[in-house]
């Protein structure tokens, strides 16, 4: 930081208020690199402001990048809790404790607003009239949790179109997995009493599912119902099946999340553990980035508050490993979400400190198995690139890996990838794509060429214009997915382009082998070794890069094609559409309500692209 920018710092600092809020410190380049909350801001801010002595080393480390420090004030110390957990999911800033690529984890959505409801998976929750289970941090935890309630209750997985279309029961019925609502087979308010069975057991209300299902097992047989009251006894004891090994807290009927966590370095491994009615009903795992030198008492902080601010159940009670640091404007904040009281505890005693040492072990265990992985997969990308070194013949480790591929249908929509793997990870920040200018055709090697040309074209230019800064880097190795030909005019094109001492090679997919230019023979990799395991790592991510930009731009030309037809939806019109839309099935999808709210269309016009498009589907099923 220069001397002019220091005292304007400075300055700024002296006029924080002394209210509550939060803080963004910010780099030279306005990236900001950390929030914070405070119940008197100028306070909280002068503070960092010391004798670099004085200061933490993470907080030493990032004062030498501050630049720049902006507020919001906030009426309450909640009020800045909850700003600052809003922020530090959007923003992501380096020096925050956070939520490992929280964005990503799952919820199980159960589809109240459809006339048979499903379990589905769902990458965010929506106020839409499902109902939302989670967040969980994988899917396959969504996918075990909706098998395992299948194999209880009989619930359809069929899409609404084939619900819609079917004309006989399918497969799934004959087996015993669905009861053919698709067929009338079973009455809409008995399937949506089923429903509401699966939703307490999600609830964690297995005893009152069990008592439901008991008491409609003995009706049924007073009837003389046989066959019901088997299937009923049937589901009784899966639900005693599954519930039985999760008895942790026999005799009670508490309703808890225990958390607990295991710090490794910069990551903090936490597990949840939910209980309720005295059972475990679930067991998650999450990862918190940017904790090296935090303390317990900031961890559970950035935790309880990112987490919860998400999660659609919070219980009455629950421990953790260390109170947070704000506990009482935490306390506050989360009985505001429950609506009601909450327990925030860190037990020192008894059951509850027993079940939360069970949660730190299974903490520790994880941290040790992503160590454990970590390591693994650092050794496995060392000896990848060490074996390429060997096995290419190149002066040193290839840290910087670029890799292009051509995509297109008979030459229709050309285009190109070039990704990139810096010491053997994917830089997805360094990856690029192309769109073919100067062929025509299907001509693979002709657009190989002005790819490349145009890659290094841009280094050139790179050095004088900013916006082009990522491809000022030079590649230690340039792979060509393809065989000779694609190899051949790659070659030529960065010979043209002075870059003829950058090592170039072609791998051919037919038999894993690797050309090199002017060379008859190829170079054959063992095909178990850890070099050959990384390029095709390297290709078959490229393929995939192209093979994804080449459908989004057919699809957008399909979509215009179609948009052209409807009456009343002009050049204005069709682009404010497929900037709003990604393809034909979700306009179709959307309500004439939605699509009247669009810049610049009109009622008439939102009822002729429904009318259309959905006239156009009923067509295309009929089909």
């Amino acid at each position: 930081m220069d001397m002019d920018n220091s005292l304007a710092l400075a300055d700024k600092v002296k006029t924080v208020p002394s209210v509550p809020g939060v803080y963004l410190f910010k780099a030279s380049d306005g990236q900001v690199l950390y929030v914070g909350k405070a119940v008197v801001l100028k306070n909280r801010v002068r503070s960092y402001f010391q004798t670099a002595d004085k200061l933490a080393p993470k907080v030493r480390a990032m004062m030498r990048h501050v630049a720049d420090v902006e507020y919001i004030v906030t009426s309450t110390e909640v009020e800045a809790l909850i700003l600052e957990a809003t922020l530090v999911k959007q923003m992501k800033p380096h020096y925050n404790i956070r939520l490992k690529d929280d964005k990503a984890y799952p919820y199980l959505r159960l589809t109240w607003n459809e006339e048979f409801p499903r379990l589905l998976i769902a990458r965010k929750s929506a106020q839409d009239g499902s109902r939302y289970f989670g967040p969980y941090p994988r899917a396959q935890a969504v996918r075990d949790t909706i098998r395992l309630l299948r194999k209880i209750f009989p619930i359809r997985n069929c899409t609404n179109q084939k619900f819609q279309n079917a004309a006989r029961p399918c497969l799934e019925y004959h087996i015993g997995h669905c009861q053919a609502p698709c067929q009338k087979l079973v009455s809409e308010s008995d399937y949506r009493q089923m429903m509401h069975q699966v939703e307490q057991f999600l609830e964690g209300r297995a005893d009152d599912v069990e008592k439901d299902l008991m008491d409609r097992m003995r009706q049924a047989a007073e009837e003389l119902q046989f066959e019901k009251a088997a299937e009923l006894r049937n589901q009784i004891q899966a639900i005693r099946a599954v519930r039985e090994p999760q008895r942790v807290m026999r005799g009670t009927e508490r309703e808890l999340d225990a958390i607990a966590w295991a710090v490794s370095r910069d990551e903090a491994h936490v597990q949840i553990f939910r209980v309720r009615k005295g059972s475990l009903t679930g067991r998650e795992g999450f990862t918190l980035t940017g904790v090296e030198g935090s303390s317990s008492a900031s961890i559970a902080q950035a935790f309880v508050t990112q987490y919860y601010r998400d999660a659609q159940e919070i219980p009455p009670e629950i421990l953790i490993q260390a109170l947070p640091e704000d506990l009482d404007s935490t306390m506050v904040w989360l009985r505001s979400l429950r609506q009601t009281r909450v327990a925030l505890k860190m037990p020192q005693r008894g059951d509850n400190l027993k079940l939360l040492q069970l949660v730190q072990k299974n903490a520790e265990m994880a941290r040790d198995e992503s160590m454990r992985r970590t390591q693994s997969e650092a050794d496995r990308i060392e000896a990848g690139l060490l074996g390429l070194q060997h096995a290419l013949g190149l002066a040193t480790r290839p840290r910087r890996i670029e890799c292009y591929d051509i995509s297109n249908t008979q030459g229709t929509e050309s285009v190109a990838s070039m990704v990139v793997f810096t010491d053997g990870r994917p830089d997805k920040s360094q990856y690029r794509r192309f769109k073919i200018r100067t062929v025509q055709g299907p001509n693979d090697f002709e657009s190989m060429a002005e790819v490349i040309t145009r890659r290094f074209k841009h280094r050139e230019v790179a050095q004088v214009n900013p916006a082009l800064k990522r491809f000022a880097l030079k590649p230690d190795l340039v792979v060509i997915d393809g065989g000779r030909g694609q190899l051949g005019y790659a070659a030529r094109a960065m010979q043209e382009a002075g870059v003829a001492d950058i090592p170039v090679f072609g791998l051919a997919k037919q038999h894993e082998w690797l050309f090199e230019p002017d060379s008859p023979n190829p170079i054959v990799l063992d095909r178990d070794s850890e070099a050959l395991k990384l390029l095709q790592q390297v290709r078959d991510e490229a393929h995939r890069f192209a093979i994804t930009f080449h459908r989004q731009l057919r699809t957008r030309r399909n979509l215009k094609s179609v948009l052209d037809d409807v009456p009343g939806i002009g050049p204005k019109r069709k682009k404010v559409l497929l900037r709003s839309y990604p393809d034909l099935a979700a306009i179709a999808k959307a309500s004439v309500e939605d699509l009247r709210n669009l810049p610049g269309m009109s009622t008439t016009a939102a009822e002729s692209v429904h009318r259309y498009l959905t006239q156009s589907t009923v067509k295309g099923d009929e089909a």
